[in-house]
């Protein structure tokens, strides 16, 4: 992208978030659809704003670009606005979602979307290898510097657990993979639990939060839709329809706050999985 063309592209995103704010919809759409035939990858993640408007149909995730952008710039103070702020703990729910379950210890642990490491922190106590994945560059680095995590990568949890290889060039297996705060993310999470089947032994447990709607008719029949903050929420029975095509007894599915967003609380599911013995 040259410099007149970024130029172009900030011009245009922030006449539509200008737009967007003082609700002139068709200007803020008119802008964001400028923004994608300048910026294919969609950087600033417009098409995530366009569905949250209703001006289009849900993308089947947020745009990479978009993902590792964000989580670049807010690595240095992610604990302190997720932790403080938001009053996030989907990782220590794991944990007692764990112990109640009676599930573990576990050889190895898969946590995708690993951010800084809390989940992996939160577990190391029932985990003896983990691997942890992000897409965000600094925020992997951030996660290296906790010591909690064998093996890191920079990469899109669905590409990883499609292609990774180590260095003997075989495909591992984990017993346990997290997913905590990857499926706001997501809008089609099929491939994402197909992937995790195919990287799991038999047995092998599938952990993850999810986001939804109080109101199921938010939804308008649609297995899932993007919030006005610009978040993908999920309906239990799509997620329930997906882990079992994927091959998963789904173990658990509890109502859960998942963060605060406004100093209101964000409803959703936590969700853990056993995959079925061949």
């Amino acid at each position: 992208m040259t410099k007149t063309n970024q130029d172009r592209v900030a011009e245009a995103y922030n006449r539509g978030l200008d737009a967007e704010k003082a609700g002139d919809f068709d200007a803020a759409e008119a802008a964001y659809r400028e923004v994608l035939a300048l910026d294919q990858e969609d950087s600033g993640g417009v098409s995530v704003r366009l569905a949250a408007m209703g001006r289009s149909a849900p993308p089947a995730k947020m745009p990479d670009a978009y993902v590792a952008t964000l989580f670049d710039q807010h690595a240095d103070v992610f604990d302190t606005i997720l932790v403080d702020q938001l009053g996030y703990c989907v990782p220590l729910m794991v944990v007692d979602a764990v112990k109640c379950l009676s599930l573990g210890p576990f050889d190895r642990l898969l946590d995708l979307g690993c951010g800084t490491g809390l989940t992996g922190m939160a577990l190391a106590d029932c985990t003896v290898h983990r691997t942890g994945v992000d897409l965000s560059e600094r925020i992997i680095e951030l996660a290296f510097d906790r010591q909690v995590y064998d093996d890191l990568y920079v990469g899109e949890v669905v590409d990883f657990l499609q292609d990774f290889e180590d260095d003997d060039g075989h495909q591992p297996v984990w017993d346990l993979i997290t997913a905590t705060d990857v499926l706001p993310y997501l809008g089609d999470v099929e491939p994402l639990f197909r992937g995790a089947s195919a990287r799991l032994v038999a047995g092998g447990v599938l952990a993850f939060s999810t986001e939804t709607f109080d109101d199921p008719s938010a939804f308008k029949g649609n297995p899932y839709s993007v919030g006005q903050k610009t978040r993908f929420a999920h309906r239990l029975d799509y997620i329930d329809k997906s882990l079992k095509e994927a091959g998963f007894v789904r173990l658990l599915a509890d109502d859960i706050t998942v963060r605060l967003e406004d100093g209101k609380p964000v409803s959703g599911h936590l969700v853990l999985a056993r995959k079925a013995a061949a």
